[in-house]
């Protein structure tokens, strides 16, 4: 007979906390947007510093994807939503 190992509530809470922020927001380099457009959308939507939006922008470029943030599944959903309002590609992907 096996049983599984009992979790003290802090492993419980643990583990519930690594699940719900082990999504990703990933950003997809296209051949619309202009590198300067990119870099403007990431300064608005997460409030990155023009260093750090040019850095994500230059490798979406470079390596044809990059990711932008990550959380709870929810919340990258509507990271998603918002670069798709901007006519960006974006997915949600498991971290």
């Amino acid at each position: 007979m096996s049983t599984a190992p009992l979790l003290s509530p802090t492993e419980e809470k643990q583990e519930e906390t690594l699940a719900e922020e082990s999504w990703v927001t990933i950003l997809w380099d296209d051949p619309v947007n202009l590198i300067p457009y990119v870099i403007y959308v990431l300064q608005m939507l997460f409030a990155f510093s023009k260093v750090k939006a040019t850095e994500l922008t230059m490798q979406v470029h470079r390596d044809g994807k990059a990711i932008v943030a990550a959380g709870a599944r929810e919340d990258m959903e509507n990271n998603v939503a918002s670069l798709h309002r901007y006519g960006l590609w974006a997915t949600v992907g498991r971290a």
